[in-house]
């Protein structure tokens, strides 16, 4: 993999909730370009040490960007083409690569093949277009025909991706967006119903575009090698780890994190071939703060996000500590509006920014943190330690998440001439075989560079 995405550092931006958009599409209203707004967030994003944006569904849609009604035009809730490549340019000649949604597995019941099959019935040029169609029953939503739903949703009709046409239609977008507006990769939505040879096609039309274009996959179950390995795609999201990371702390058990870290990463980990894309929240789970039963377990918490082996993510305004849970009908809880500019961060979590910004900076510095060797050397129920290892530097990364200061002796097979916290600026001494660590405070973490 080139070394833009080695080194990125991902925000993770869902536009029609953080604009403050209608939660509904009309298709009749006039066209307002609040992609612009994200112009105002740029200087934040460098204060974060952001380096790469994920921006979720900008184009037509019905409601939510992932039923999708127009592939080839960007919602008008949101702006216009012009709007979208003004922003990419910007972002990019600021050193921020951009990677968009790419929702390929189903469309939203006002896509225009769909309708004209409403229209047409049998009749339609594009009836083999979706998936499951049977008309002798009707479907939930009253249609003469019964269809696929994504999980049973039946806003969101799936697409037949056995059928060339639907493939080369869909190629098409996405060639647009690589040559329109620039963009450095995709996030596939609902990957894991993908077919493997739709997704490897795709992949294969976008590396001719850009060897470096970056493929990564929501993969909530399942082996993620089995879409690497393949061809299919570069990265998946780790579902897996993001559990663990809230968990292990909700649970005062670090072995659940460590056992995954290991089984993926060790020396016989499954993953080692590949960096996962890295997250404790996002568009479709709750804010990390609403799992979390002590606030201050955040602190540790972002402190692995970003020593883990993967390429980490922060999602919008979580870096302020806000709240948000899903419930089994509604998810605008955790796609607010929110403005850069008049945030406040949560008393409970301050200086968690600051933090989170200096995590970003130690990891888009370090060689070791981007690509080195996993190896844990300490766990318990409330202390974690893994090494993290290159040819240019050691990265010893413990973390605490008690209610009391500890001190840790880490058995070290050589011993160097510094251990420096990157966090502190701290200097530790060797005893024994050992670093010693004399003060580790409570809910805390420290990342030492050991030379």
């Amino acid at each position: 993999m080139e070394n833009w995405i080695n080194k990125s550092v991902f925000y993770h931006i869902y536009p029609l909730g953080c604009l403050g958009a209608p939660q509904k599409n009309d298709f009749s209203a006039p066209v307002t370009p609040r992609l612009k707004e994200l112009e105002r967030w740029l200087p934040h994003l460098q204060d974060m040490q952001v380096n790469a944006v994920y921006l979720g569904p900008v184009f037509e849609s019905s409601a939510h960007g992932y039923d999708t009604a127009d592939y080839f035009r960007v919602d008008r809730r949101l702006g216009e083409n012009q709007t979208l490549k003004e922003l990419v340019s910007l972002f990019h000649k600021n050193g921020i690569h951009v990677i968009l949604d790419g929702v390929f597995n189903h469309v939203g019941r006002d896509f225009f093949a769909f309708k004209d099959l409403q229209q047409q019935g049998k009749n339609s040029q594009y009836l083999d277009w979706f998936s499951g169609i049977d008309f002798n029953r009707q479907s939930p939503s009253g249609d003469a025909f019964a269809y696929h739903g994504w999980n049973n949703h039946y806003d969101l009709v799936k697409l037949n991706l056995q059928n060339r046409a639907v493939c080369d239609y869909l190629f098409s977008a996405a060639d647009l967006w690589m040559n329109e507006f620039g963009i450095d990769g995709l996030r596939i939505d609902a990957a894991d119903c993908i077919d493997l040879s739709f997704l490897q096609q795709l992949s294969s039309r976008c590396k001719a575009y850009r060897s470096d274009f970056w493929m990564m996959g929501e993969i909530i179950h399942g082996n993620y090698a089995h879409w690497v390995n393949c061809g299919a795609l570069d990265s998946v999201t780790n579902y897996e780890c993001y559990k663990g990371l809230y968990s292990s702390h909700v649970d005062h058990n670090y072995f659940e994190i460590a056992y995954s870290l290991n089984r993926q990463f060790g020396e016989q980990g499954i993953y080692r071939h590949f960096l996962p894309y890295s997250f404790v929240d996002n568009h479709d789970v709750n804010r990390l703060l609403s799992n979390l039963t002590n606030p201050a377990h955040v602190y540790p918490v972002y402190c692995l996000l970003f020593c883990i082996p993967g390429i980490p993510s922060i999602y919008y305004g979580s870096e302020w500590g806000i709240t948000g849970k899903r419930t089994e009908s509604d998810d605008h809880m955790l796609r607010p509006q929110l403005d850069p500019q008049h945030m406040l961060c949560n008393p409970d979590v301050s200086g968690l920014p600051e933090t989170i910004a200096k995590l970003a900076d130690i990891r888009r510095h370090s060689s070791a943190l981007q690509t080195g060797s996993y190896r844990q050397v300490l766990v318990s129920g409330e202390q974690f330690a893994f090494l993290r290892e290159n040819e240019q530097e050691s990265i010893l990364t413990a973390v605490n998440s008690s209610q009391q200061a500890i001190a840790l002796d880490i058995p070290s097979p050589v011993i160097h001439s510094s251990a420096v916290d990157l966090l502190t600026g701290e200097t530790f001494e060797y005893q024994d075989g050992k670093l010693l660590i004399p003060n580790l405070l409570p809910n805390s973490g420290r990342i030492i560079r050991i030379q």
